[in-house]
């Protein structure tokens, strides 16, 4: 698989604080890569890692496998847009004012850009409209319109849709689906909102206290998910043999527990267990989203730390 970003070992501290630790992460090129983590996980510190505005105390990263202390990483930070934090706009200039401004900064002819972007980000239509007079959705729009001049291959979004109201999230959402899809920009967004993020991502990295805690694709969060029927058991080897010759898909969890994907006749599946000597404690009916993951995940890691 290719790869757009790579961390290895990397780590960044502030004297005494370390806000990352030995973070291994993989944004495949072409995915939506939602970067989740609450408040202070270190999401923010790893955007400016690789957006060049602070340097890895150690460790590497690589983009398109340019490594950060190699002379062609500058090169490949071009290929990159950003929003980090609050979108950079000139808040006394209109959409196109802005865009032109970030033309002249990265000396690109604007007329190449301006009427494509302002188009794309869904504000053709404001004129002379300041952008202080923007809803905070539209000001959100516009930074990654900013982002977009020059035409990157990445996009890295932070917390894009923090204090948006419902219309801009939806707007947001389509914006950044349609910029993977039409214009196959590998997004990487960092985020806690995980109910929208689950809406978007086609990979996700959960971080917490600086350390990578799991990665893993939308498949394999929709499997880890999928609705199922949790049963406890006197002994799951026999109600293995059970869910065999009554052909349903189950997990042994353990000893005593297992989930059933399917919702058995609660009767019938007793009955048949009964049989065997192995009696039904308890049976219930489990849907697990992004976020009861996301806590069980993060419970494991600090268990095991």
């Amino acid at each position: 698989m290719e790869y757009v970003l790579e961390t290895q070992s990397l780590c960044k501290r502030y004297k005494q604080f370390t806000a990352l630790s030995e973070l291994d992460m993989h944004v495949p090129k072409g995915s939506i890569y939602g970067f989740v983590g609450r408040n202070g996980a270190g999401k923010t510190t790893l955007i400016r890692l690789i957006c060049g505005l602070q340097v890895p105390t150690s460790g590497v990263y690589t983009l398109w496998g340019v490594k950060n202390n190699e002379k062609g990483i500058t090169n490949m930070r071009r290929r990159m847009g950003a929003v980090v934090e609050t979108p950079s706009i000139y808040l006394d200039m209109t959409a196109k004012e802005n865009l032109q401004q970030q033309c002249r900064v990265l000396g690109l002819p604007d007329e190449k850009y301006i009427g494509d972007v302002l188009s794309l980000i869904g504000l053709s239509d404001t004129g002379k409209k300041k952008a202080r007079n923007f809803s905070l959705g539209m000001r959100q729009r516009l930074g990654i319109g900013i982002a977009l001049i020059g035409e990157p291959d990445f996009l890295v979004l932070d917390e894009p849709i923090n204090g948006l109201d419902p219309q801009g999230i939806i707007e947001i959402r389509e914006l950044i689906l349609r910029l993977n899809r039409e214009k196959q920009i590998t997004v990487l967004i960092s985020s806690h909102i995980l109910d929208e993020l689950s809406r978007l991502a086609t990979h996700y990295g959960i971080i917490d206290g600086g350390r990578m805690v799991k990665e893993f694709s939308a498949e394999e969060l929709e499997r880890a998910c999928r609705k199922c029927t949790r049963v406890e058991v006197t002994d799951t080897r026999i109600l293995a043999r059970v869910l065999d010759r009554m052909q349903l898909s189950y997990q042994i969890i353990d000893d005593r527990t297992a989930d059933i994907y399917a919702s058995p006749t609660v009767s019938v599946l007793s009955a048949a267990l009964q049989k065997e000597n192995c009696e039904l404690y308890s049976v219930k009916e489990r849907d697990e989203s992004l976020e009861s993951y996301y806590v069980s995940l993060v419970g494991e890691a600090k268990k095991a730390q």
